[in-house]
């Protein structure tokens, strides 16, 4: 399989690198420290992204959006994954679902995200229904022309950043061999609606100034049109629309990964101990090749997932791989990295032990790891009959 970059796309790599350079880099250390991205600053890199061409670069040309295929779309989010998460989701990327919109659904909340005018966030998560989405509780009951919502979500990224919530909730049962299943459908919830509320969740380790937040919705009543898709249908749209979303997580892991190595290569090459450069120690260079086959292996699987993709081959199974390799390595390097430099990358006044804190959660979020090796698990065993 043939990796090499087009021209254009040498280009679009190019113009995400100074796009992190120059807009997101120099205001990590603030946002590091406030755990904040004040609301002037993110306006500002919205703007540039839109006359950069960058925003919403996922999304269909005829729509408005940038138009990028998968392998294209994969090497900007791995360009963005080596900049502060919090400033280089600002460079958005609305939910893939909103195509899913129909008749004034599209004018409402599907055009405006794609020009940059109204922001959204995914809501699947619960208390008590992390990996088992199916588990979910929030309900939504059908009540004449509206539904009544009543639940709770939680780790709902950036919601606080958010005009609309794409939400996730139970409208109904159905009997299946293993006993009754819940049917989920999608709903487009504006922010302020009456008995929805949002606020902070717990503060994280991992991406500050990006924040977590819980929503509560108590006999919160929407119009029937704000169901997005068909009722009980929910369940197909993420599978239709988020499943690329793993290979958003491996894009970005790799990026992250080859700014450490570039870091701690640096630092061996420049650190004295003993005498002589750190990296002449075979304790030292060792590790600094077993993190670069790791890196180029994670980009390898990434890559092709998204080749796949973009040719209508890419199964369940490629973005498990990619997510799962990708992000594990990225937890790897950065451990090693920090090992290799010493007290200095437990400090603040390098960035080393943010890219360690910030590693923990890919393992987790978009399906933890036991999730992916699932998926992957099963597309080998089922066909056998095990």
């Amino acid at each position: 399989m043939d990796f090499e970059l087009t021209d254009e796309q040498h280009m679009i790599v190019e113009t995400v690198r100074k796009f992190v350079t120059t807009e997101l880099d120099p205001h990590a250390d603030e946002v590091e420290r406030s755990d904040q991205v004040p609301p002037e600053l993110a306006e500002r890199i919205r703007r540039k992204a839109i006359e950069s061409g960058l925003y919403a670069a996922n999304m269909p040309a005829e729509l408005g959006g940038g138009g990028l295929d998968a392998v294209s779309m994969t090497l900007v989010e791995r360009e963005l994954g080596k900049a502060s998460f919090a400033l280089q989701t600002l460079v958005a990327r609305p939910s893939n679902i909103l195509q899913a919109c129909t008749g004034a659904q599209r004018d409402r909340y599907l055009h405006p995200a794609i020009a940059g005018k109204r922001h959204d966030c995914l809501a699947m998560t619960e208390p008590g229904a992390g990996s088992d989405i199916r588990g979910m509780t929030t309900r939504a009951v059908r009540d004449g022309d509206e539904y009544v919502l009543n639940g709770t979500k939680h780790f709902i990224s950036h919601a606080d950043m958010a005009d609309f919530v794409i939400l996730f909730a139970v409208t109904g049962v159905e009997q299946t061999a293993r006993g009754e299943r819940n049917l989920i459908s999608a709903f487009l919830v504006d922010m302020g609606t009456p008995g929805f509320t949002v606020r902070t969740g717990s503060a994280c380790v991992s991406h500050r100034g990006y924040h977590q937040c819980e929503l509560s919705f108590v006999d919160c009543r929407i119009p029937a049109e704000q169901r997005l898709g068909e009722e009980g249908r929910g369940f197909e749209l993420m599978s239709e629309w988020l499943g690329a979303s793993r290979l958003t997580v491996a894009a970005t892991s790799v990026g992250r990964a080859r700014r450490v190595l570039d870091l701690t290569t640096e630092w061996a090459a420049e650190r004295a101990q003993f005498g002589q450069q750190i990296g002449r120690f075979q304790g030292v260079s060792f590790q600094l090749a077993d993190m670069a086959t790791e890196l180029e292996a994670a980009e390898l699987l990434t890559m092709r997932a998204a080749a796949r993709l973009d040719a209508g081959t890419m199964t369940d199974q490629d973005a498990a791989m990619a997510k799962l390799y990708a992000s594990e390595a990225l937890a790897r390097i950065t451990d090693r990295a920090v090992q290799i430099f010493g007290g200095m990358g437990l400090m603040a006044e390098l960035p080393i032990e943010r890219y360690w804190r910030d590693a923990r959660v890919e393992r987790i979020w978009d399906g933890t790891s036991e999730i992916q090796r699932h998926i992957i698990s099963r597309s080998m065993l089922r066909p056998l009959g095990c």
